[in-house]
């Protein structure tokens, strides 16, 4: 008789223990995802991300695009401004075609980096409500968002061409591969488990 009571204190125990594990990651999840913890419900589904759409993609990627090359030629203009007023200004800019490629790639570049790498989104995402994270779903550190930048900085038609044929299961660009991470899109809040993480698309 004592013997099965001591295996069943052990037994209950044990159960305590996962059950602890297992509030210890729900918190930790959602406090990252920015959902509060005392509202989660546990579920025995592995985590559900809703992976973003292309064109949604493609929109928030416009979107940040017009808004960087505004600063972009407005930075320009001002710094220039006084070789306006020469007889023949165009000579200041030949030969500087290569140069200012790669100067507007490196500004975005740093603005990717420094915007997804901070809580995930850039303005464009932002604005569409899809974040940048890893395929673990936790947020992005400043290297793989280094990584994961620039491909969409430099090599944007390469990086979506190869990306749409080799990893199309999680809509990733290649250098979304590189990086380890996927866009999802904020529309239902995702299951909480320790099972794992599913990838649902957002059709």
């Amino acid at each position: 008789m004592l013997i099965k009571e001591e295996s069943g204190y052990v037994l209950q125990l044990k159960v305590k223990i996962s059950r602890s594990q297992q509030l210890y990651y729900i918190r930790k999840h959602y406090d990252v995802m920015g959902t509060p913890s005392d509202s989660v419900e546990t579920t025995s589904q592995p985590i559900e991300l809703n992976l973003a759409k292309w064109s949604d993609r493609f929109l928030a990627w416009l979107i940040d695009f017009i808004i960087v090359t505004i600063g972009i030629e407005l930075l320009f203009y001002t710094v220039t401004f006084p070789l306006w007023f020469e007889s023949n200004p165009g000579r200041w800019f030949n030969g500087v075609g290569s140069i200012g490629y790669v100067a507007r790639s490196l500004i975005f570049l740093a603005y990717w980096t420094y915007f997804e790498s901070a809580n995930g989104q850039s303005i464009g995402k932002r604005i569409l409500n899809l974040r940048t994270i890893n395929t673990s779903g936790k947020p992005i550190d400043i290297k793989e968002a280094l990584i994961e930048s620039f491909g969409k900085a430099f090599l944007l038609p390469i990086d979506v061409a190869l990306g749409w044929i080799f990893t199309n299961d999680r809509r990733q660009r290649i250098f979304n591969r590189a990086s380890n991470t996927i866009v999802i899109k904020h529309k239902v809040r995702e299951q909480v488990s320790t099972r794992g993480v599913v990838y649902r698309r957002d059709d």
